[in-house]
């Protein structure tokens, strides 16, 4: 049995993730610790986080608190859901998750029989739990419960082993090279991308970047590629890193080929047609950045936002897990481009500020008003209505890449509540 192990700050996006194929009968919760029941026994996004609000509200200092797991037995494996239930019990025990509030949900769009479990890692005092060789920890227990509940080992499995490729670089954990070279060997094999702006947008979900490089070799000038690993903000981390090291799949002239191939490809496809209706959906119904990243990731679609300096965005990228394709915003179209975006979402900020909202609010109002508005925003803004579409494969299956904010409106009122309370005091 393979565990995935991710970590967000965005429990709506992970519980919208796998809320969605219980909505559309390609899932069913098999099993809630901890979270408040409802008379039918269903439940929609916004009735899960409740459970979890005092853990979040308590949080001060963890920024990824929304844990993710996905246990994964093996194909031939015939698992009942009694038998998912005290294996996900089992497991969460444990790793010290036991008296935590989670859900296990249990995924029937793919033949392939495994289980999603969406919790947090701070308790109830907001303190973090330790996740100190947590990896190792959990691959300790996944052979034990292999050996309890006779399930197939997953050790030497290499169809198994290939679905741990797909993780995020862990910098702490060392050995940067080998988790860069589990990731691009093998993207090329699952992704369709154009340009190796798209290829690097698709990097950056791993907390991976390649860079072109030229330079005189033997008289000559050559091209060629060096790949890093990067933060959660696109910084540089360490050392880079020779594509050469990697296999000619994974340098310069190979991926542009393979873009070539690509585009002629994707030229008249239904997937393209697919991410702009979807799109073209998620623009309708939302109208600041964070509920459309929000409402995309619930239809397995990623946002990759490029800005400048000064947080001017100038390029946004668009990965569908369903199609596994990649579109950079302005070739889907005008209206889907960086540009549009930022004059759409920043008309609404502007609009917003407009609002004269806070002044019919004085005195202990004003604070009252503020933290019920951000305890709002934090647990019901943009509630995820019934979602049409779903497809983060499992191997990304939301563990990741949650986004978490205040909005800019929320921004500009904590702002002009402090000068008015300056105002007052003097």
């Amino acid at each position: 049995m393979i565990a995935k192990i991710g970590r967000g700050s965005n429990l709506y996006g992970a519980l919208a993730y796998n809320n969605v194929k219980v909505e559309q009968q390609n899932g069913k919760i098999l099993l809630t610790n901890r979270i408040i029941e409802t008379p039918d026994g269903r439940y929609t996004v916004s009735q899960l986080a409740k459970s979890f609000e005092p853990y979040l509200a308590a949080n001060r200092n963890t920024d990824k608190h929304t844990l993710h797991i996905s246990l994964n037995p093996d194909p031939k494996d015939d698992v009942s859901d009694e038998r998912f239930i005290q294996i996900a019990e089992d497991y969460m025990r444990e790793m010290g998750y036991g008296e935590q509030p989670y859900i296990v949900f249990k995924h029937t769009d793919i033949s392939r029989s495994h289980i999603h479990i969406v919790s947090v890692c701070v308790d109830e005092e907001g303190k973090k739990i330790s996740d100190q060789f947590e990896r190792k920890k959990s691959m300790n227990i996944c052979r034990d419960l292999e050996q309890k509940y006779g399930l197939f080992p997953a050790v030497g499995n290499m169809d198994q082993q290939k679905g741990m490729m797909f993780n995020p670089i862990d910098y702490q954990a060392g050995n940067i090279k080998s988790q860069i070279a589990s990731v691009i060997r093998h993207l090329p094999k699952y992704y369709r991308f154009r340009t190796l702006g798209e290829y690097n947008a698709l990097l950056s979900l791993f907390n991976i970047s390649a860079e072109t490089v030229e330079g005189e070799l033997h008289g000559k000038m050559e091209r060629g590629l060096l790949y890093f690993s990067v933060n959660t903000d696109g910084k540089r981390l360490g050392h880079s890193f020779k594509a050469s090291l990697f296999g000619k799949s994974s340098g310069l002239p190979a991926l542009e080929l393979y873009c070539i191939q690509c585009k002629e490809t994707l030229k008249n496809s239904e997937s393209k047609m697919h991410i702009k209706a979807v799109l073209a959906g998620a623009m309708q119904s939302t109208d600041n950045e964070n509920d459309f990243r929000n409402k995309l990731i619930g239809q397995g679609i990623n946002t990759v936002i490029r800005r400048n300096d000064t947080g001017l965005m100038y390029g946004i990228t668009f990965i569908d897990h369903h199609s596994k394709t990649v579109w950079n915003g302005s070739s889907l179209g005008k209206e889907f481009s960086s540009n549009f975006f930022n004059e759409r979402w920043e008309t609404k900020i502007r609009s917003e500020k407009e609002i004269p909202v806070v002044e019919k609010l004085t005195g202990a109002d004003e604070v009252e008003y503020f933290s019920l508005e951000k305890q709002h925003y934090i647990f019901d803004n943009g509630q995820i209505p019934d979602q049409s579409e779903a497809g983060l494969i499992d191997a990304l299956g939301g563990l990741f890449f949650f986004t978490n904010g205040e909005d800019q409106h929320e921004q500009d009122f904590a702002h002009h509540m402090k000068k008015r309370k300056k105002k007052r005091t003097r």
